[in-house]
């Protein structure tokens, strides 16, 4: 009896160990699209920062 109860612990465990990796449901084609919209405004962001703070630098 200990030795099924023991065995169904490791079972009970390995399977919480598995279905943490399950969860994870896929992106959508939206939540795609969003994230590379967020990532390309991003970067477009940073590249306008960077060549205003040039031309301050260019014009003292």
């Amino acid at each position: 009896m200990i030795k099924n109860e023991t065995n169904a612990r490791h079972l009970r465990e390995a399977n919480n160990a598995f279905k943490a990796i399950k969860r994870e449901k896929p992106m959508t084609d939206y939540a795609k699209a969003q994230q590379s919209i967020h990532e390309n405004r991003e970067r477009l962001k940073a590249e306008r920062l960077a060549r205003e703070a040039n031309s301050k630098d260019a014009a003292k």
